[in-house]
């Protein structure tokens, strides 16, 4: 009896574990990765058309 208790026991923290820290964890990651490449890609598209109307300014 006390094996099942302990092993319902692991399961709820485990599952605890997951929903709890893992998973918000994992979004915040992605959230931030989306981010800085949403700015890493603001930051070439500027470059890129700086670089072409000086050239073109010439």
């Amino acid at each position: 009896m006390g094996r099942i208790v302990m092993a319902v026991l692991g399961g709820i923290l485990a599952l605890y574990v997951v929903f709890g820290l893992v998973l918000p964890a994992l979004f915040g990651l992605l959230k931030f990765l989306f981010v800085l490449a949403v700015v890493a890609f603001l930051v070439v598209l500027t470059v890129t058309a700086a670089a072409k109307f000086s050239k073109s300014a010439k």
